[in-house]
């Protein structure tokens, strides 16, 4: 085995992390530290930094990246309209890059010569992790104890927290929990009846968003406000990117907007199903795409949707940091410009509608498009030479085939 002389761990303070902390120390014989990222996943962190330190920890981190987050990953892919496989908002993805990010700026701070996470091989995770460090600082060797260790199943997992005096949560003592992965963009759960696609998923699995049954009967209209592409302001208030997207989960949240049940392809080659919910990505998604209606010109909207799949497909399977991505994102960029504005949605069961948008850079000429008299002159002749010339192609091709 390579001889490792600080290891920083991704650390949530779960059992998983827990055990892997304990089997670093045991196996490597090294200083590990620990990194635990705050991106408003809504949990208490302080008992985080209680549990790294009676596992002998020394540097622990707890860094609040929610800011960050949404400024410098989330609102850059909401240029994109990013979806994967057309439905999926990349919750997760979006922030395993920021997590590698520190977790090598830390390694360098500290000097240490390797990292470590969680991920399983199974995952699509660990692919986002360790390329991610790969394209960063490929002088950091990445320790992935899920592919290393002997540890194979469930019970083994328990036993190795017994013999080394690890806590466990009653509730992770039977049956096998749910996978959930939470943060200000997202909600995901996976596994137990989540892993049979043709059961339907029980409601408690939702944790983020009541059930668009239940939500009020009385729509809510909201106004969000766009500079440049990135969504400013709620209802005329000007907030930060963090403060924003929570507004905007607490809203979409009451009135159940951003459920989604998925089957998706992993980058690993397997089909799983998850349960996401989204809230204010769903509304952001939804009033972006709406400003964009009037700014953006037709071919560039159209270029941009054209490439918005590619885009999607890297982010998921943990190219943010290579240089495709930045050469498609150099254009989505560009594209945003005049992308300023208002857009009023009316939230209602489950739903995001844009009902109105408005944008000093408009496009939209309501003069051009009047079925009244115009003051923009318009020669209805010239759609005839119009269609002519694209209908010129069809005309041979019809020829040809004797029609």
């Amino acid at each position: 085995m390579t001889k490792i002389e600080k290891i920083v761990l991704s650390y949530s303070g779960g059992l998983d992390t827990s055990i892997i902390l304990k089997w670093l120390q045991e196996t490597y014989g090294c200083e590990v530290v620990t990194l635990t990222a705050d991106l408003g996943q809504g949990e208490e962190l302080e008992p985080v930094r209680a549990k790294a330190e009676m596992s002998g920890v020394k540097d622990i981190r707890i860094v609040d990246l929610r800011e960050e987050f949404v400024r410098d990953f989330v609102f850059p892919m909401l240029r994109a309209n990013a979806l994967y496989e057309g439905q999926y908002l990349l919750g997760s993805s979006i922030a395993r890059p920021l997590i590698a990010k520190h977790l090598v700026g830390i390694a360098r701070e500290v000097g240490a010569d390797a990292i470590a996470h969680g991920a399983t091989g199974k995952g699509n995770d660990q692919l986002r992790f360790e390329l991610a460090v790969n394209a960063l600082d490929p002088s950091i060797k990445v320790i992935a104890p899920w592919r290393q260790w002997n540890i194979r199943s469930r019970m083994q997992l328990l036993e190795y927290a017994q013999k080394h005096r690890i806590p466990v949560p009653s509730d992770k003592r039977g049956e096998a929990p749910f996978s959930i992965d939470a943060n200000l963009l997202h909600t995901s759960t996976e596994g137990k009846s989540l892993e049979n696609p043709a059961e339907v998923a029980p409601d408690h699995v939702y944790q983020r968003t009541v059930d668009p049954v239940d939500a009020p009967d009385t729509p809510e209209i909201i106004t969000i406000g766009f500079e440049s592409g990135d969504p400013v302001s709620v209802n005329g208030k000007a907030m930060t990117p963090a403060a924003l997207l929570t507004e905007l989960n607490r809203l979409g949240a009451r009135h159940g907007v951003g459920r989604l049940d998925l089957v998706e392809n992993r980058f690993i080659g397997m089909k799983s199903r998850g349960i996401y919910e989204t809230p204010g990505g769903t509304i952001l998604l939804a009033a972006h795409r709406g400003i964009e209606s009037i700014t953006l010109d037709r071919a560039a909207a159209h270029l941009k949707d054209e490439i918005m799949p590619r885009y999607a497909e890297l982010i998921y399977n943990g190219f943010w940091f290579a240089p495709e991505r930045d050469m498609l994102q150099a254009l989505i960029d560009h594209s945003q410009a005049f992308v300023s504005g208002e857009v009023t949605l009316r939230l209602y069961k489950g739903s995001a509608s844009v009902i109105s948008r408005a944008s000093p850079c408009s496009l939209y000429s309501a003069d051009l498009v009047t079925f009244e008299e115009s003051a923009i002159a318009f020669d209805h002749h010239d759609a005839e030479g119009f269609i002519r010339l694209n209908g010129l192609r069809l005309r041979s091709w019809a020829a040809r085939n004797g029609r």
